[in-house]
């Protein structure tokens, strides 16, 4: 017997349990349904490129191919594929190399696009983005994917979250969108965003809630051995809510808001104050708009 076969035998009430927790997280409000195909599973799109996260698409992926539904005739209720720009193997974070299943040309027609934080952010990317989702009942970004969800236009006078580093360059370069602080994850129609890495998993959590129920989401998070419940509250990133204050003792990147090394980090002076950087990109980023970075900083975007 596989592990999806023993799941069907498994009854929801006994999974939900099981959960620490599970009868305070019952108390949280359902999501807005999404609509299952009435025939064939639930496509899920992974777009792909140099230096993909790896548990951006990791997390999500493992959710949506470990959703199980009772009396479904198919195995799989998602059905998931990798697509990017071309065939040729691709580097992922920490040396993994990948081989998409399809190009922007090939690819089939998804249901949902999961978009994780990477370098490629073509106009051909972005051009597959819009089209693909123009069909699809969902597209999704982890982490920072949500700067290139971001530059198709689709969260233009939405709301949205990525990762925490990212708050201040996010918020200037998309003032269209309104950035949630200590959101696990935003939904906005059609578009949904989530935190940093680890969140995407909640995100596609919520996904099998939209199209299955709780009860199915809550089966998947306990056969993952995955005992967050952020999955079941949109604004349980709390310690990222608050923007956190560069001390002497204590000093931390004006862009990111990472913490530095003084004696090794690349800085810059601006009105007589020296100010140290976690990598070279911050430092060139800052200068060429310190004081909007400073603002930024102030405001607590």
């Amino acid at each position: 017997m596989n592990r999806r076969s023993l799941f069907r035998f498994s009854t929801a009430a006994a999974f939900t349990a099981a959960l620490p927790g599970a009868a305070a997280a019952a108390e949280a409000p359902p999501a807005s349904p999404l609509q299952p195909p009435a025939t064939g599973p639930i496509v899920v799109a992974v777009l792909l490129s140099r230096n993909a996260v790896v548990i951006d698409f990791a997390g999500p992926w493992e959710v949506f191919d470990n959703v199980a539904i009772p009396g479904q005739s198919q195995e799989h209720a998602f059905q998931l594929y990798t697509v990017a720009a071309s065939l040729e193997p691709l580097k992922a974070t920490g040396g993994m190399t990948i081989v998409p299943d399809y190009t922007y040309a090939t690819a089939p027609q998804p249901h949902v696009i999961v978009i994780p934080a990477q370098s490629n952010h073509t106009d051909a990317a972005l051009a597959w983005i819009r089209t693909a989702s123009a069909g699809a009942d969902l597209t999704m970004s982890v982490c920072t994917g949500a700067f290139l969800l971001a530059k198709t236009g689709l969260l233009d006078g939405k709301a949205a979250t990525t990762h925490h580093g990212s708050f201040t360059e996010f918020a200037m370069q998309f003032p269209a969108i309104a950035l949630q602080r200590g959101a696990r994850f935003v939904e906005s129609g059609k578009v949904a965003s989530s935190g940093g890495l680890s969140s995407g998993i909640d995100l596609a959590l919520r996904v099998v809630e939209r199209y299955f129920g709780r009860a199915a989401a809550r089966n998947t998070a306990y056969a993952l051995e995955y005992q967050g419940l952020g999955w079941l509250d949109p604004a349980s990133n709390h310690a990222y809510a608050t923007r956190r204050r560069s001390t002497a003792l204590q000093p931390l990147c004006p862009v990111c808001d990472m913490d530095v090394d003084q004696a090794t980090a690349p800085t810059s002076t601006w009105r007589g104050r020296r100010y140290a950087f976690c990598m070279p990109g911050h430092k060139q980023a800052f200068d060429t708009r310190p004081d909007q970075y400073l603002q930024a900083s102030a405001s607590g975007a």
